[in-house]
């Protein structure tokens, strides 16, 4: 080293800092790497370091750092999709990580219709607590998906959505209300079913709400009516400026608010992108749910809910109803004359009956009030 620190030559300096990196402990760098992996916004962010250096490639796919990824570097879209994409989320599930868990058990199921494998890889995600998984197992079990009608378990997909619920998953505490409230799958309760559906609305606001507590963010901007013209661009870099994340929900569009919705997760948006290119086509007579930001395909024929007002839009869940009513659907719905009328028709023939009638709109709206 210090022959090296005695040239001014440029190959000796470079050879001096390439020594620098080298000196660096492994567990060093990876402790950097898992904070990238964990952090990233985009797969490029951390696969671009992958390619500095024959080194950063090898401790870039330790099983740690592997472990730590979020959803984010996951993210490829469906055109990309090929066997590299494929082999590194099955190294990601090797390391035990639970969103890659979730990530290839939700495409194996749905999109390559590996059902069984699929739900295994769901399965290990469930067992690992995220919410996310066991809500998607729970509608499995809702809608008897990848078998037959009769194959429903209604007691299990309660439980996992009760499981999915206790740790703070709000369309699983909405799910868990809608089945209270109408005695589907668990005694009928409709005082603990509206608790629920109110505490699901409760969180919804929170999590709006809690982008306004920053100082840095200005008090006239808090509230803004809706008016056709676009929210107000917030500056990113400012410290403590809340982030698109913190306007996760569409509740206040019901009251005239003009409130940025959700961020999908980057497993619905690959399983959109899938069925909406010629690759992924579905068996005849297969539909999609229609909450856009869902993606989840029928696996047999008439397996999702319909409106019980218009009788065209098809939903997974009652999530995806409730989103689907408040951006879209609200408008393009049946006029009111008629979907008030399947108000006072027994709207609950689904949950008596187990057809596939989802409630009636009307009560999605009262329940936002």
């Amino acid at each position: 080293m210090k022959k090296l620190r005695g040239h001014t030559g440029s190959g000796e300096c470079g050879r001096t800092r390439s020594d620098l990196f080298e000196s660096l402990h492994d567990d060093l760098v990876i402790s950097i790497l898992c904070k990238l992996s964990s952090t990233a916004s985009t797969p490029s962010e951390f696969f671009a370091i992958l390619i500095t250096c024959k080194r950063l490639k090898k401790l870039g796919l330790h099983p740690l750092v592997l472990s730590q990824s979020c959803s984010k570097v996951f993210a490829v879209r469906a055109k990309n999709w090929c066997n590299e994409a494929h082999q590194f989320l099955k190294l990601c599930v090797h390391a035990g990580n639970k969103e890659a868990y979730y990530t290839l058990g939700m495409i194996r199921f749905y999109c390559l219709q590996n059902r069984v494998n699929g739900a295994s890889l769901l399965a290990k995600a469930a067992m690992k607590s995220y919410a996310p998984a066991l809500y998607s197992l729970a509608l499995i079990q809702f809608n008897g998906s990848g078998g037959l009608k009769n194959e429903k378990d209604l007691c299990a997909g309660v439980a996992l959505c009760l499981r999915a619920a206790f740790l703070g998953h709000i369309d699983a505490i909405r799910e868990l209300g809608h089945c209270f409230q109408d005695g589907y799958g668990v005694r009928k309760n409709i005082p603990e079913g509206r608790r629920l559906l109110v505490q699901a609305n409760a969180r919804e606001l929170a999590s709006v709400l809690h982008g306004f507590k920053s100082p840095s963010f200005p008090s006239s901007l808090a509230w803004k009516f809706y008016n056709r013209r676009q929210p107000p661009a917030v500056p990113s870099k400012s410290i403590g400026a809340p982030s698109q994340s913190d306007f996760d929900f569409e509740l206040f569009s019901d009251y005239g608010f003009n409130v940025i919705t959700r961020e999908m997760h980057p497993v619905n948006k690959f399983m959109v992108e899938w069925f909406g290119s010629k690759d992924g086509k579905l068996g005849q007579g297969l539909r999609m749910c229609s909450y856009e930001g869902c993606g989840r395909p029928e696996t047999r024929r008439n397996e999702f809910r319909r409106c019980s007002g218009c009788g065209k839009a098809n939903y997974c869940s009652r999530g995806c109803q409730a989103h689907d009513w408040r951006v879209r659907h609200k408008v393009e719905c049946a006029p009111m004359e008629e979907w008030m009328g399947h108000a006072n028709d027994g709207v609950e023939e689904d949950a008596m009956n187990g057809e596939n009638v989802v409630m009636d709109d009307q009560t999605v709206q009262n329940e936002q009030g």
